[in-house]
């Protein structure tokens, strides 16, 4: 059986990043490198600033607590073997206690400042490249790609923070530090270790850049790619059942898994390579000094200080030799990361909640600047296929209610992503406020053009966190609102959770005319300038329908568009205007009073929905 070629996962190009050559993250020579993407992630950092500083210098004070406890008990044994008087040893006994109780205080108190910072920040950075991703008008990731960058690649931003900023400030401090006291024993023998700091400092982090920098650069595409194809063969199982691709798509799977091993096989290699170099220069860097104190006449305690001090001081350099191989192995997830991140929009003012009138710094809209202007649009998906849209113009200034209907595959669903961005127009143009459609930014658009598409997705989470996916500083009274618009305030009251209950995966807890409800809610929430409404009421009998409709529509803002697609003809009554679609053509358009009254495929249609549900309720009980 022959392959279909979207099925066709197998071969070298199966190993390539998920999403392409076209994506900025993962192409090279883009502005986005390692170093442009830390420096958008600090400018991120900076409203925690503060926070991240307590956490380095407390880093420094356990560091250098570990190095004088090391430094005082050496001096403490070798002089307690030439048994002095206790008096002479009780400060140092004492600093030794106070030294080790610090240490662990430090250290706890370190861990806490850094982790309370990075996890305030890492919030918000989840926030917008959920945002980001979300907002993009051009084809989507693949799912399990868009999972990566949400959880692998922004944990990376964390570790950038606390496994290499924090770690290598602190070191570089300690050294400073180490050096100095050294040099109040012995100005040569401080010398020496100066050379070894540097060498554990600088030379060997350099090294291990070097030798990791190629091959860590593949691993957060390559785990990228992992995570789409747990995707494929969970979710797409039948799909690739279907077309006898599933061994194929295993093989790619486990070729990408080998090579990830392999990576991090030659990574670990590198990385015992240098540890063994650098504990090699631990202990030249010890001998030397102890050779230097000794032809300078320092005395055998001291000397014998030195050399531990020495020994914990390099350790603590070589801390940076991690923190350079971490930063290597994070420069490919950071970079994914900052593309999303680098051009992100200033923070607009939220929407009118459902029900509320316009501010007097939100200008009602009904000026021009949301007014949306089809003007023979046609889209075909592919070259030579019939149109999906087939010169289609539409008139719809702020305000207005516009419904649109027809049979299926008459175009309803395309004509949505159209005005979302989602689908580019062939031919004919779409302007808001005047403005080309495909010249606006994708994060801008989402905030002028939103509502419930055909598939929205409802997440394993609770309501309420599913709510405030529409707006994430709505309140108690906006959400009481919208799910009283949506019909489904009556059930979240009756739940034992209430706002908090679990909606289960993909709302698996949930009716279907239950997750319809919750959907609709969430698009009320967000309360759009222009509302798309594709099917709200699927899945309801039709007296709810009827309900949950008057409802929406009731609740949507005063001045706010709305784009109503559906196949029930039942409550367009009221609205400005219905458009029936056929085959990607307009076939018929007016009020419905006006297409109830005129033969044609509107009044066929509503005969026989009138018909149909006048025997449902004739049934009902």
């Amino acid at each position: 059986m022959a392959v279909p070629p979207e099925f066709d996962v197998a071969g070298p190009a199966a190993v390539d990043p998920p999403l392409g050559p076209s994506d900025p993250a993962d192409r090279p020579g883009t502005a986005a490198r390692a170093g442009a993407a830390e420096r958008v992630v600090l400018r991120l950092a900076r409203p925690y600033l503060g926070r991240l500083v307590g956490a380095g210098l407390l880093a420094a004070a356990t560091e250098f607590a570990g190095l004088a406890l090391m430094a005082t008990a050496t001096w403490l044994l070798m002089s307690a073997a030439g048994r002095p008087p206790l008096d002479r040893l009780t400060v140092a006994i004492v600093a030794v206690r106070a030294l080790a109780i610090g240490r662990g205080v430090f250290r706890y108190t370190e861990r806490l400042a850094g982790h309370d910072a990075v996890l305030r920040m890492i919030t918000d950075v989840r926030a917008r490249v959920f945002a980001t991703l979300a907002a993009r008008r051009t084809a989507p990731a693949r799912t399990g790609d868009a999972l990566s960058r949400l959880v692998s690649d922004v944990e990376t931003v964390q570790d950038l923070l606390l496994r290499v900023l924090v770690p290598a400030s602190a070191a570089a401090l300690v050294s400073l530090l180490a050096v100095g006291g050294a040099a109040l024993i012995s100005p040569s023998a401080a010398a020496v270790l100066a050379v070894g700091l540097l060498v554990a400092g600088l030379a060997l982090p350099t090294l291990a850049t070097v030798l990791t920098r190629r091959s860590a650069a593949e691993l957060a595409p390559l785990r990228g790619a992992l995570a789409a194809d747990a995707v494929d063969l969970t979710h797409g199982a039948a799909d690739l059942a279907a077309f006898g691709a599933t061994e194929s798509a295993l093989r790619a799977a486990t070729g990408r898994a080998g090579r990830l091993a392999r990576l991090e096989r030659r990574l670990a290699a590198a990385g015992f390579a240098v540890d063994a170099v650098g504990t090699l220069v631990a202990g030249l860097t010890a001998g030397a000094v102890v050779l230097v104190a000794l032809a300078a006449g320092v005395p055998g305690v001291l000397v014998g200080v030195l050399a531990v001090g020495t020994l914990s001081a390099v350790e603590i350099a070589l801390a940076l030799v991690g923190a350079a191989r971490q930063r290597t192995q994070l420069g490919a997830g950071l970079t994914r990361v900052a593309v999303l991140l680098d051009d992100t929009a200033a923070p607009r003012p939220a929407a009118s909640p459902p029900g509320s009138a316009p501010s007097a710094a939100e200008p009602e809209h009904g000026d021009g600047g949301h007014d949306i202007r089809l003007d023979e649009v046609t889209v075909r998906y592919r070259a030579g296929a019939a149109p999906a849209l087939d010169r289609v113009s539409l008139d719809m200034r702020g305000g207005r209610r516009i419904a649109v209907v027809g049979p299926s595959g008459a175009g309803k669903s395309t004509l949505a992503a159209v005005l979302t961005g989602a689908v580019r127009p062939t031919d004919g143009q779409v302007t808001i406020g005047g403005r080309d459609l495909t010249t606006y930014p994708e994060d801008e658009l989402p905030g002028m053009i939103g509502g419930l598409l055909a598939e929205a997705y409802v997440f394993h989470a609770t309501v309420r966190e599913n709510l405030l996916l529409g707006r994430p500083g709505a309140g108690e009274d906006e959400l009481i609102a919208a799910t009283a618009a949506a019909g489904l305030l009556d059930w979240v009251r009756d739940q034992p959770a209430g706002w908090d209950t679990v909606v289960g995966e993909e709302g698996g807890q949930l009716s279907g005319g239950q997750r319809q409800r919750l959907a609709l809610a969430r698009a009320l929430l967000a309360a759009p300038p222009v509302l798309l409404l594709d099917e709200p009421t699927e899945g309801l009998d039709p007296t709810a329908a009827d309900a949950v409709l008057a409802s929406a529509l009731a609740a949507t803002p005063a001045g706010h568009s709305v784009l109503l697609i559906s196949h029930r003809l039942t409550g367009l009554a009221g609205l400005d205007e219905v458009v029936v679609l056929d085959a990607g053509r307009v076939v018929q358009r007016g009020r419905h009073a006006e297409l109830v009254s005129a033969p044609g495929w509107y009044r066929d249609q509503w005969l026989l929905q009138e018909a149909a549900e006048r025997g449902y309720l004739a049934l009902s009980p």
